[in-house]
């Protein structure tokens, strides 16, 4: 298989981990989870500071964060989680996802696209979202831009990706409030209170007035819904799974008998 890239979408709760699991042990690639601790293509939970920012640091902490951030994109960008304390408290305000403007996230994170498909060599990756995912999630739940806006920028990265004949795999559901309260059950009031108040209270969410489980579930059918769209308007290859869930089996078939027939 000459694909270098394949990358597993949908909305939470759809099984995208697991299949994306399952395809890199059939075709014997990387699998790349979401919050795996070390992204090639993404900053989880990374800061970025400018030197701006640097100079309102003790001079201890300003040293501390110098010796253990890489400098790019017009900052210094470091692994938030490698700090505790009152510095760790520090560089989470500077979060790349929850607190960069958008116009310094955009650059930042393109650039963080090219890096990876600049240094993925003969290597072959399965990540678990990321092109339309975070994309969403930051300019449409955080931001509140319009559609446009989000294809616009999948578009950029789709570009940056291409060498790598990228192919995507999205999980339709069709069930999502289903789906949601299966999952919570499984992983409890404290997760789903925080993704209720990413999505409710982001500008998407206050735009709408959206609020509790109902407004929760009312973002992810309308992100859904967006990311179909952009996604059958993008230059990639690409198929979409219905209801994946109510036939894992032929689900799996499915997806594998396409990734070995598109070379």
């Amino acid at each position: 298989m000459n694909r270098k890239l394949i990358i597993v979408e949908g909305l939470p709760c759809s099984g995208k981990s697991t299949t994306a699991r399952y395809i890199a042990d059939k075709l014997g690639m990387t699998f790349v989870d979401e919050y795996s601790g070390a992204h090639p293509a993404d900053y989880e939970f990374h800061a970025f500071l400018t030197g701006s920012d640097l100079d309102k640091f003790a001079d201890n902490e300003r040293k501390e964060v110098l010796s253990a951030a890489e400098r790019k994109s017009g900052g210094y960008i470091v692994k938030i989680s490698d700090f505790t304390g009152e510095l760790f408290d520090k560089l989470l305000q500077h979060k790349i996802y929850d607190f960069l403007p958008w116009e310094a996230e955009r650059p930042v994170m393109l650039d963080k696209w090219r890096e990876f498909v600049g240094n993925t060599g003969d290597a072959s990756y399965v990540f678990n979202c990321v092109l339309m995912q975070n994309p969403m999630c930051e300019t449409m739940m955080r931001f509140g831009f319009d559609a446009a806006v989000s294809e616009a920028y999948i578009r950029e990265i789709s570009s940056i990706i291409a060498p790598l004949s990228p192919f995507v795999v999205y999980l339709k559901n069709s069930d999502v409030r289903g789906s949601v309260k299966r999952a919570s059950a499984e992983r409890g009031d404290e997760w789903l209170n925080a993704v209720i108040d990413y999505h409710c209270n982001g500008e998407y969410g206050k735009k709408l007035g959206l609020s509790g489980f109902d407004g929760y579930i009312s973002a992810l059918e309308e992100r859904q819904r967006r990311e179909l769209g952009i996604l059958n308007r993008l230059d990639i290859d690409s198929m979409v799974i219905d209801d994946a869930q109510k036939d894992w089996i032929g689900s799996y078939s499915a997806i594998i008998s396409k990734l070995n027939e598109v070379k």
